[in-house]
């Protein structure tokens, strides 16, 4: 026992007085601050930097899936979720211009979640959670802090060290303030592996990932106080604005309302009183009655433009840096109205902590190693992260229906989900079913209903009609869904 203490003791000292580990993790995010602690879990001598650790004020980052909570949990930090008011989420209630239905997570035996009693609400169904972003990075910072094989800087990390001779990457050099003086001065960190976590304005991507993200709207931020939603304890998803509003609970008083605003959206034109304008004029008349005094009050509660955050596409992309991992939302993104991106994150850290395990690669050091265990984590994430990925980026076209054809699959969606298709689309919306073949199978059924009502609309009677709309439909449903299945599944 006591030549452990003295090791870690050593380990200590050198990340401390000589800024070395076996791992360098910069950003401490949900990314960062789980995988440092995963590795730390294993015996890696771990270093976690951060430009600011004062708990962060960000919109997005509040809603897990169960796939999420479940790999929480595995991780050992499930308590992060607990003491900090958050709420549980059992599934979606979906408004499509005043109609609803309303979609439960499903009760699926031998899957993520169903073996967990947290991970359970009464009725044995999974659930997920949602909170104040803050609050939970600050208790896995805790985590991290506490953890003996952890030492955390706040430093802001600006370029990678290279090595002289040879491509590998040996760590970061960074700006970290002077305590006594007040002024930044240059500092180093080095480790057998550096993994880049550094979020969705990531300042090494451009140097390292070719692809660049797509961004083609934003959400803009309400903190609703005391909303009465339709149904407590699920998210709230609107279709019947230019564009979908997500409200789900993220404390006992506070609700959050996304509205996303895609790009030159005429009706948040300046001539139109711009956000404020598009938020006051088209989204509150279409939300549900219950929830527009709290939406018109947050409104007029700051006259400013809500805070916003660009919803962007990132697909993944194999790395072959020796000694360099970017890894989070610096290397793979998609629209948040799915709330995906923690259940992403966290089941790739589960991935990686086995991959990476010291039974398989006892040294850091050691890059081929690395390298193999890192092209096999990039194959096998997509069983569950191409679905997440891609649902994404599917619903989003279809909600926001920016063409005729994109309108008739929108309806297409709500009515398949009304004939009490969901258990399968929740599965997958939550992380719970990892099947790109469930996801496909659904997306297209989706379609050929939508052909039918359009079918059914327009009179049986109209055949050669008919059968070019149908195609259109057809065609618009493969263009949404095949080019980013392929570029997340297949590449």
């Amino acid at each position: 026992m006591s030549e452990t203490i003295v090791a870690v003791d050593e380990l200590a000292e050198r990340r401390t007085k000589h800024h070395e580990a076996d791992v360098v993790v910069v950003g401490a995010g949900v990314f960062g601050c789980a995988v440092a602690h995963a590795l730390a879990d294993q015996g890696r001598s771990v270093i976690l930097l951060e430009r600011w650790m004062k708990e962060p004020n960000r919109i997005v980052g509040e809603l897990m899936q169960p796939g999420g909570v479940n790999s929480l949990r595995k991780l050992g930090l499930g308590h992060c979720i607990e003491d900090i008011d958050s709420v549980p989420c059992h599934g979606f209630d979906v408004f499509f211009y005043g109609e609803d239905v309303c979609m439960p997570y499903p009760k699926i035996d031998g899957l993520v979640g169903a073996s967990d009693n947290k991970s359970l609400s009464e009725s044995g169904r999974p659930q997920g959670r949602s909170f104040h972003h803050g609050r939970f990075i600050t208790q896995l910072r805790k985590a991290c802090l506490k953890h003996p094989n952890i030492s955390v800087f706040e430093t802001e990390a600006l370029s990678t060290i290279k090595g002289d001779h040879n491509p590998e990457i040996l760590g970061v050099e960074t700006r970290t303030t002077n305590a006594a003086t007040g002024e930044k001065e240059a500092d180093c960190f080095f480790g057998q592996l550096t993994i880049v976590a550094d979020g969705y304005a990531s300042r090494f991507r451009k140097q390292y990932i070719a692809q660049a993200p797509v961004v083609r709207s934003k959400f803009y931020a309400l903190e609703l106080l005391d909303c009465a939603l339709p149904s407590p304890g699920f998210g709230h998803v609107v279709i019947g604005a230019a564009s979908p509003v997500l409200l789900y609970q993220i404390g006992s008083r506070e609700t959050r309302a996304l509205v996303d605003v895609p790009e030159k959206l005429p009706e948040a034109s300046p001539a139109n009183g711009g956000v404020r304008g598009y938020m006051a004029n088209v989204v509150l008349p279409a939300l549900p009655a219950s929830v527009r005094p709290s939406f018109r009050a947050a409104l007029d509660r700051d006259g400013r433009i809500p805070p916003s955050m660009p919803n962007s596409w990132l697909p993944p992309t194999q790395q072959a840096v020796p000694g360099l991992a970017i890894l989070g939302d610096a290397m793979n993104m998609r629209h948040p109205l799915t709330g995906g991106g923690m259940t992403v994150a966290l089941n790739d850290v589960v991935l990686l902590r086995d991959l990476l395990s010291p039974a398989s690669i006892p040294d850091l050091g050691d890059a081929a190693a690395v390298g193999r265990a890192m092209r096999a984590f990039h194959w096998r994430r997509k069983r569950l992260t191409a679905i997440i990925n891609v649902l994404a980026m599917a619903l989003y076209s279809l909600f926001a229906a920016r063409s005729s054809e994109l309108a008739k699959l929108q309806r297409g969606c709500f009515a398949y989900f009304r004939r009490g298709v969901t258990r399968d689309p929740m599965g997958l919306l939550g992380g719970l079913i990892p099947d790109p073949l469930v996801l496909a199978y659904h997306f297209f059924s989706v379609a050929f209903l939508a052909i039918w009502l359009d079918c059914r609309a327009a009179g049986l009677w109209k055949g050669p009609f008919l059968l070019w709309n149908a195609f259109w439909i057809l065609w618009t449903a493969a263009r949404v869904f095949l080019p980013v299945m392929y570029r997340e599944l297949l590449v």
